[in-house]
């Protein structure tokens, strides 16, 4: 995923961007870097490796350093960036959030017609942020080039261009990220997380709308290009990925999550001694049901958060499930003998999860029944960097799926999607027995989408119904 965060002020911007640029830690794990500019000195930058500690130890001395009133910070899980970009369209600073999924077409595209390089990263690929730029390039003016490139990548983008007299905002085509505007005296603020800048003074002014594009003054937001009538956001922002303080489209975070919880428990039969969630983003889904069921919440493990704060980190999955396990102590005399139910927000290649549920049997706990936040994933997110998996085979379902056609059984994935058919339970139950649960149950995509309660047709659930 990745997260970003734009200041346009009157006075120097750069305290700002930093702390509003740091509330997006959650969102990415790898890089993180800010860029500036000022009449006086011109375009300044600083990009840090995030992987072994926190966004504001590694930018501590560029923020006492740097100085601007105009300014993009960004957060990201691979590439580098804010760039500063030399073009016809003059000097610019570019950040990006989403995923690129035809990138070898483009890259070809703008060989054949000529004079395009690029620069290759560490892993070998192109920088995704640096091939938005290239596009952009392609027209005559930043306005023309951004709509350029929204139309012909494959996937998502939202971008941040930060030029001399103001950043360009653009929200991806159809809204699966969010862009919310914030409002001061003397200044604007551009952040993917609308909690982000509370502390620092601004207030609400509004999201963008889909497709749209404004560019940012320290005195105005002025639209350019009007937003689309359709929108596909992103449903796992709010069971997963969001910050709890945060909202989309109206609808808190927080809010939704015990919501989710809350229907979860209504259609359950188990009558467990205590309902827990798995630290962080499974805890509010829990508190839901506890609320609605009247079953007793408790931490039956805690997180380790002074040296383990945030869940994203590693990207390395051998290394995640190693340091999932670390991060979770145990509170023996809450799980012996216990029958516990435990709420995550989702499952994905079921080895963390696992683990715990072991983990728990080994602290002594009697029974581990297992409910999810979110329906089966059955699908690879095709437009955020939800997970780098290169297959859709490292999803638990699939797998299943997998074994149950190499008994000879013909598949039709559709069935399996729907949580009233006799394959999609045949699916769960033999999740619930690979991975050791007393028992588990998903939630259903219509009481998730009633959770967040905004309409199905302005939702992106892909990743479970592979419907577009």
């Amino acid at each position: 995923m990745g997260g970003f965060f734009g200041v346009a002020s009157n006075e120097d911007c750069v305290f700002d961007l930093f702390f509003g640029t740091d509330y997006h830690s959650h969102l990415g794990t790898r890089r993180a870097g800010m860029a500036v500019y000022s009449e006086e000195k011109g375009y300044d930058r600083a990009i840090h490796n995030i992987e072994n500690s926190p966004f504001r130890t590694k930018f501590d001395k560029d923020v006492n350093e740097m100085r601007g009133n105009l300014g993009i910070g960004c957060i990201s899980d691979y590439e580098p960036q804010p760039l500063i970009v030399r073009s016809h369209h003059g000097t610019y600073a570019i950040a990006t959030v989403g995923k690129i999924n035809n990138t070898d077409a483009i890259v070809k595209d703008l060989f054949a017609k000529g004079h395009a390089h690029f620069l290759e990263m560490s892993g070998g690929d192109i920088n995704a942020t640096e091939l938005v730029a290239s596009i952009v390039n392609q027209k005559d003016n930043l306005v023309e080039g951004i709509q350029y490139a929204q139309e012909i990548i494959d996937g998502s983008m939202t971008m941040l261009i930060m030029t001399p007299k103001g950043i360009y905002a653009a929200r991806d085509r159809m809204g699966r990220t969010p862009v919310a505007i914030g409002k001061k005296d003397g200044a604007h603020c551009i952040s993917f997380e609308s909690f982000a800048y509370l502390n620092l003074g601004y207030k609400e002014e509004r999201e963008l709308g889909p497709g749209e594009i404004v560019v940012v003054t320290p005195e105005s937001v002025h639209t350019l290009v009007q937003p689309g009538k359709d929108m596909k956001i992103c449903t796992f922002l709010w069971v997963y990925y969001g910050y709890p303080s945060s909202s989309y489209e109206g609808i808190s975070v927080e809010k939704m999550r015990y919501n989710c919880g809350e229907l979860l428990a209504e259609r359950d039969d188990v009558k467990p001694d205590i309902v827990a969630g798995v630290p962080d983003s499974g805890t509010p889904h829990a508190i839901g049901y506890a609320n609605r069921s009247g079953i007793p919440f408790s931490r039956p493990f805690i997180k380790y958060t002074p040296t383990w704060p945030r869940s994203f980190m590693p990207t390395i999955q051998t290394q995640r499930n190693m340091i999932a396990k670390m991060k979770l102590i145990p509170v023996h005399d809450l799980i012996q003998d216990k029958s516990l139910l435990l709420i995550d927000d989702s499952i994905v290649r079921g080895t963390q999860l696992g683990e715990t549920t072991e983990f728990l049997y080994e602290s002594g706990a009697k029974e581990v029944h297992i409910r999810t936040a979110c329906p089966p994933l059955m699908y690879g997110c095709k437009y955020l960097n939800f997970s780098r998996s290169s297959s859709e085979m490292d999803l638990i379902t699939r797998r299943v799926i997998k074994e149950i056609e190499e008994e000879g059984k013909e598949i039709d994935l559709k069935n399996y999607v729907d949580p009233d058919t006799p394959e999609y339970q045949d699916m769960v139950d033999r999740i619930c027995k690979k991975l050791n649960f007393t028992s588990l149950r998903f939630h259903r995509l219509d009481d998730m989408i009633k959770s967040v309660g905004i309409d199905k047709c302005k939702l992106c659930t892909y990743c479970w119904d592979g419907k577009e």
